[in-house]
């Protein structure tokens, strides 16, 4: 028999085919997600995306590149792609999901007791490492593979891409995946950016986030309070244990990017 039902935290409902007590999702009926409703959007982006890519100055190797927002939940909420359809890397869109995931999951709002502040996946790197504090972090939340690969694939990217209000789950330790703090400083999800060096997706993810207005963080391990990715610190400092690996050659410009990016991109309410 046939019946609907009504999730508490998705403004949708599902349709399921109950054959001999298996349950088969058959169709999804609206797909607003209620606790996305302080996530920019698709549309949005999108255009942030193209934009940020179109323009350069991002190092690495000039790839086209995936993103995703997912609220506080860990909801998805937004997957698009730059470039036209196939010429970012397939795999990449998971693990701009993953890194939006991650970095939600890792941070935390401003005004509450202990360590109130964002983690960008740059920022877990060396924590995960063999002897590191956090080792084994990445296979603490794991990707859940039904999502991740639900749907057509001429979806993926857009408006319906079938990761949209569903958890995906993941932990992704390299650069690209950001929280995402409102005008006000509400810590209201992730961005996560895929598709070229560790260090470019980092770079394209603060711009991203930039552009969106959802970058008005608290503090961060990265002084003077931030959590832009670190790849050098004195041994024995906090710093140190957060450091990420430059992933261009030597001379390349990432690094200087990346490390100028408070500067270019600062953060905080935009006017």
């Amino acid at each position: 028999m046939a019946d609907s039902r009504r999730s508490h935290t998705v403004r949708q409902y599902v349709w399921t085919l109950t054959i001999g007590g298996l349950i088969v999702l058959t169709g999804l009926v609206g797909s607003a997600v209620a606790s996305c409703q302080d996530v920019p959007g698709f549309t949005a982006l999108r255009a942030a995306l193209r934009q940020v890519v179109k323009a350069g100055g991002n190092g690495g190797l000039g790839n086209d590149m995936w993103g995703t927002l997912v609220d506080r939940d860990g909801l998805v909420c937004a997957v698009a792609f730059t470039g036209p359809d196939g010429s970012a890397w397939p795999g990449s869109r998971v693990i701009a999901a993953q890194k939006a995931n991650t970095a939600n999951a890792f941070s935390r709002p401003a005004g509450v007791r202990g360590f109130a502040a964002p983690l960008s996946t740059a920022n877990l790197y060396t924590a995960v490492q063999p002897g590191g504090s956090l080792y084994g972090l990445p296979f603490s939340n794991p990707v859940d593979p039904h999502v991740a690969y639900l749907g057509d694939p001429a979806t993926y990217g857009l408006v319906n891409d079938p990761l949209v209000g569903r958890r995906i789950g993941g932990i992704n330790v390299f650069g690209g995946g950001l929280a995402l703090y409102t005008a006000a400083g509400v810590l209201v999800g992730g961005l996560g950016v895929s598709g070229d060096t560790a260090c470019t997706d980092h770079i394209i993810a603060w711009k991203v986030r930039h552009a969106l207005n959802v970058d008005n963080v608290p503090g961060g391990v990265n002084p003077p309070g931030n959590d832009n990715i670190i790849f050098s610190a004195a041994a024995g400092s906090l710093q140190a244990a957060f450091l990420h690996p430059e992933c261009d050659p030597v001379g390349a410009p990432a690094t200087s990017i990346a490390e100028n990016l408070p500067t270019s991109h600062p953060i905080g309410p935009n006017p």
